[in-house]
């Protein structure tokens, strides 16, 4: 089996995997929209206040959303011994690692990214700011699910105490929430702040598979 070959299983393998768990996404949706409506209802329908902390209110819950999905970032495959398989067929941690952080981006981030202009017209938002808050979302996310990758692998070390994984996403997802939230209600300094949260998204993804490679070898070790 060539390299391109089995890249084309696992993300294939990804895939099916999503739809088998699709009613998981669907549930995580749901949340996503209800707590808009709870937030809508405790603020009020002012609009001026939900356009002025709309895209936060948005950004801090597609992080909490996101957040929930992270059980079937490497757990399951973790029990039943599959990343040991995938290892021995060729490929390392790290790149299983990368391929995990495209498949959470794939199916997971990307419906919260169809989902975002609703929310948007839920909140009143603007086109302008619906359109950048789009835009850091894409950047945003990959972040993400880069923390997601980190978190999981370390949840792998510490078994008795998964909350441990949603901690480090919230700390480490502050900068992203900053400059995303930021970006799209700036005017003057909006290229800066985008560079600032490209230079986040490339540095996290660089750190990433080195961390969860370091992670999943150490707990198959203590497994």
């Amino acid at each position: 089996m060539n390299f391109a070959r089995k890249i084309f299983v696992i993300i294939s393998r990804e895939y099916k995997i999503s739809i088998r768990n699709f009613t998981d996404l669907l549930t995580i949706l749901l949340f996503f929209f209800l707590s808009i409506f709870v937030f809508i209802f405790s603020i009020g329908s002012d609009k001026e206040i939900l356009q002025s902390v709309g895209v936060g209110i948005l950004w801090t819950l597609l992080l909490l959303s996101s957040n929930l999905s992270l059980k079937h970032y490497y757990h399951e495959d973790f029990e039943n011994g599959t990343l040991v398989l995938i290892h021995m067929s060729g490929l390392s941690y790290e790149l299983i690692s990368i391929l995990k952080i495209f498949s959470h981006f794939i199916f997971v981030q990307i419906p919260f990214l169809i989902s975002i202009p609703l929310a948007s017209i839920l909140i009143d938002l603007p086109y302008k700011k619906t359109t950048l808050l789009l835009l850091s979302f894409i950047i945003g996310s990959l972040v993400l699910s880069c923390l997601g990758s980190i978190s999981s692998s370390m949840n792998l070390l510490n078994k008795k105490n998964f909350s441990i994984g949603s901690i480090i996403v919230m700390i480490f997802s502050i900068p992203v929430i900053i400059f995303s939230v930021g970006m799209v209600n700036s005017s003057d300094n909006f290229m800066a702040i985008l560079n600032i949260l490209l230079g986040i998204s490339l540095i996290f993804f660089a750190i990433t598979p080195w961390i969860s490679g370091v992670c999943i070898r150490l707990a198959l070790e203590n497994k």
